[in-house]
Formats: structure tokens, C-alpha cells, sequence
């Protein structure tokens, strides 16, 4: 589980850089472009989130609480904004899969690095 929380993480933040990237291919009108590039932010800081969700979430609970609630809002982000946007099935399927693996990972306590007990 640690393996592919790491592995959902990663992808997660990788999948936010590209959505970046993509942003100066666009032909939209710039303001268009400004959201898009935000919404590749907010895709990619919830990627570094779950990776340090994943290393220190069990012994801090308030990171473990908000990454679980930033997964969920991504999830619900992102099926709306598929909607909204008119993506394909398959691009809706692979960003659901992908940001709903990281949310069920994120609430699951194995899927987390253990740590010894401090001055131990």
C-alpha cells in the first residue's frame, strides 16, 4: 500500500505539472488560461500533500485530516469541471481513478510510513 500511495502521490503531482504545462498550448483567451493554470496548482499541491500525508500522517493528524479533505475536494473539482469542460469519458475516468486512488490511500493508515516512537 505504501508502494502505491507513493506511486498515486507522484502521478498525481506529475499529472499537475503537465496540466501546467499545457496551459500555453491553449488558444483560449487569457483569462481562460489563468484558471487553467491554477487548477494544474491546485492538482499539483495536492500531490506534494499526499506525499508528505503519506511520510508524516500518522503522527500528524491534522496533515492526515487535511490531506483526506483536499483529496475530496479534488475528486468533487474534478467530476464537476469534466462536466463542465465537456472531457472526454476516458480523460474523466483517468483523472477520477487517479484522484480517487489518492483519497481512498490518503484515509488508509497503512498505506503510511511508520515512525518509531520519538526517543525511542
Amino acid at each position: 500500500m505504501k508502494i502505491l500511495y507513493a506511486l498515486s502521490a507522484i502521478m498525481t503531482l506529475a499529472l499537475g505539472l503537465a496540466h501546467m504545462a499545457t496551459t500555453f498550448t491553449l488558444s483560449s483567451p487569457p483569462s481562460a488560461k489563468v484558471w487553467f493554470f491554477g487548477a494544474g496548482i491546485a492538482i499539483a499541491l495536492c500531490g506534494v500533500l499526499n506525499l508528505l500525508n503519506r511520510r508524516y500522517g500518522r503522527i500528524a493528524f491534522g496533515l492526515r485530516a487535511v490531506c483526506i479533505g483536499a483529496n475530496v475536494l479534488m475528486v468533487c473539482f474534478a467530476a464537476v469541471a469534466g462536466g463542465v469542460t465537456g472531457a472526454s469519458l476516458a480523460e474523466q475516468v483517468v483523472m477520477l481513478t487517479l484522484l480517487g486512488s489518492a483519497l481512498v490511500l490518503s484515509a488508509m493508515r497503512s498505506a503510511s510510513v511508520s515512525h518509531p516512537a520519538p526517543g525511542a
